[in-house]
């Protein structure tokens, strides 16, 4: 899967995947997602995202999540 929206870059914010090399990790937006705020409500609070942005964060997510396993507590 290849992403032209996600750089990450060693010299900006300690290297963590960002959206198109600005300074807005895809962890930040991908949780405003989780935390329930809509599209709106983030493009609103950053007006340098674009909609395609907050979904390749999401395909980015997702791929990551594919790659390695995550601990997870089971229910008894």
């Amino acid at each position: 899967m290849k992403f032209k929206r996600i750089t990450i870059n060693s010299n900006q914010m300690g290297g963590v995947p960002c959206i198109r090399g600005l300074r807005i990790p895809v962890a930040t937006v991908v949780g405003m997602i989780a935390d329930g705020m809509t599209e709106e409500q983030i493009l609103r609070a950053y007006p340098d995202l674009e909609p395609e942005d907050l979904q390749e964060g999401l395909r980015y997510a997702a791929e990551a999540v594919r790659e390695r396993e995550l601990p997870l507590v089971t229910g008894s």
